[in-house]
């Protein structure tokens, strides 16, 4: 049976529709793989695709995304409220049926070589595919964002795994590489104030002694005026949907603000959001596989 692999790549680009559509068409276009999702914020600036294939076809289209995203989208020029550091990214390769953990790595090295030799853009691989520890999380990987990315190259610690010892001048870099799924979940608040959705994203956060397997910040919506935690969620077993809103919705309230509203960017798993309807509706020995109809479908 073939391996199936699913890819999220996000560009930095959420308001040019030509310019989205042109990028998103390298995928649509690309035998071997399918297009499941995209989901583009203007506040953000930014575009989630979703896609799931061959190895070879997540391959081919992830390179494809990368070059037509280096023709068309100048970082010199852009401005988002999500933190950026290439006109692709990231790129990450999740194993979804037959697939390993290892065939995503060695997938993801493969499409940054080609990636950094024919689009001229420098890759460095993160998570699993990380070529020391420092550079597994993202958030480290990323920081100085594109405008400070020149100099951060320069130190030996820094220099990308594919591509030498610089940034592509209007594209930046790249991060790729190989992860389990990951949900992306932002939590909206009723209040234009910063400052909280950031406290709260500190608290939340592992990286500040909150949950496990949790990464949060706080942005503004410009367009709505509104703050936002926004949240990755590197493995929902560990630490549920439920959980965290329920905390957000409870460090808001201290400061008289509501939770207004929440968001799911691109795809996520069903059990997440079984787990999160078996705790608000409080569902005694709720067993998914049972007791949903469309569990009995084949």
């Amino acid at each position: 049976m073939a391996k199936i692999i699913e890819s999220i790549p996000n560009i930095s680009e959420g308001r040019n529709k030509e310019i989205i559509e042109a990028c998103v068409d390298q995928i649509r276009q690309t035998t071997g793989c399918t297009l499941l999702d995209y989901s583009s914020d203007k506040s953000h600036n930014r575009t989630v695709i979703t896609y799931m294939g061959s190895m070879e076809g997540c391959e081919e289209a992830g390179v494809k995304l990368a070059k037509k995203a280096v023709e068309l989208i100048d970082l010199t020029k852009h401005q988002g409220e999500h933190p950026r550091m290439g006109c692709v990214d990231v790129m990450p390769f999740v194993p979804i049926k037959e697939a390993t953990m290892k065939d995503c790595i060695e997938l993801s090295k493969k499409v940054g070589k080609r990636i950094a030799e024919e689009a001229q853009l420098p890759v460095f691989l993160y998570e699993r595919s990380a070529s020391a520890p420092h550079r597994e999380n993202l958030a480290k990987v990323r920081k100085g964002q594109f405008e400070g990315m020149a100099e951060k190259v320069k130190d030996p610690d820094w220099i990308p795994d594919f591509g030498g010892q610089r940034i592509h001048p209007t594209a930046g870099v790249l991060a790729v590489g190989a992860r389990p799924p990951l949900i992306a979940y932002n939590i909206n608040l009723g209040t234009e104030d910063l400052s909280i959705a950031e406290k709260i994203g500190k608290i939340i956060r592992e990286a500040g002694g909150g949950f496990k397997c949790v990464k949060a910040m706080g942005v503004m919506l410009e367009e709505r005026n509104i703050a936002q935690v926004s949240i990755n969620m590197t493995d929902f077993t560990v630490t549920p949907l439920h959980r965290v809103t329920e905390l957000v919705r409870r460090e808001a309230a201290r400061y008289g603000v509501p939770v207004i509203g929440t968001e799911l960017i691109g795809l996520c798993p069903m059990q997440a959001l079984f787990d999160a309807a078996e705790y608000y509706l409080q569902i005694e020995d709720f067993d998914a596989s049972v007791q949903v109809i469309e569990n009995h479908l084949h």
